[in-house]
């Protein structure tokens, strides 16, 4: 079972307290949540100093791949086009004019391959993250308040009222707690995430349901994880 989140950056000031025992209870249920429905429609705004890249997409966390459109902000169109990532791979697809949404059957020629590479990149960084938030089983409810993960605040998300809470720190990590932020509903859908990424100034910000989900077609010669 993939473990929560934890990611170097600063937690930021608000209004934190213990969780109670519902709130641990929904926090720990959250990444299964994602996994339940199988996937979702996601919308990646990621941090860059010399501009940021919005991808817009879909996860499916039962086969942990995603797929989506890539539009860079604040910047050239160089890093355009349409990407198929999973936890080891990245496929990318350069277009001067990318979609607004990907179309629902990845094209068959022109994509190249590389590794996901685990470091000096907030893009792969910010496509891991995005896998990591389903998991198969519900994390323990106990542990949670143990290892450092809080509630900070009320808020909306995508017309919901959420609760925010942080998650703990990471296994081996102690002072890590609080460096990622979930939006959580009452019955714990996940609706955003946001966590800091390596040096960048800015978090990278994961919104859920921002559009409609379409199931995530693998590429031609691929063959995801089930």
């Amino acid at each position: 079972m993939a473990a929560f989140l934890a990611v170097d950056g600063g937690s930021g000031a608000g209004g934190r307290r213990a969780l109670t025992t519902e709130e641990a209870n929904r926090l720990a249920i959250t990444r299964f949540r994602n996994y339940q429905a199988h996937g979702r429609a996601v919308t990646i705004t990621v941090p860059g100093t010399a501009g940021g890249l919005t991808v817009t997409g879909s996860v499916d966390y039962r086969r942990k791949v995603g797929y989506g459109v890539v539009h860079g902000t604040g910047r050239d169109k160089s890093s355009d086009g349409l990407v198929q990532w999973t936890p080891t791979s990245v496929h990318v697809l350069p277009m001067s004019d990318a979609p607004a949404h990907a179309p629902a059957s990845p094209p068959r020629s022109g994509w190249y391959d590389r590794p996901l590479l685990s470091s000096g990149s907030a893009l792969d960084t910010s496509l891991s993250i995005v896998l990591g938030l389903g998991g198969d089983r519900p994390d323990n409810a106990e542990l949670l308040p143990q290892n450092g993960a809080a509630w900070w605040g009320r808020d909306r998300a995508h017309g919901h009222r959420v609760d925010v809470m942080t998650g703990p720190s990471s296994p081996g990590r102690s002072g890590t707690a609080g460096n990622v932020r979930y939006w959580i509903g009452s019955d714990g859908t996940m609706f955003r995430v946001r966590a800091s990424v390596g040096s960048q100034p800015e978090p990278v910000v994961i919104d859920f349901d921002t559009h409609t989900y379409v199931p995530v077609e693998p590429l031609p010669g691929t063959t995801p994880a089930r």
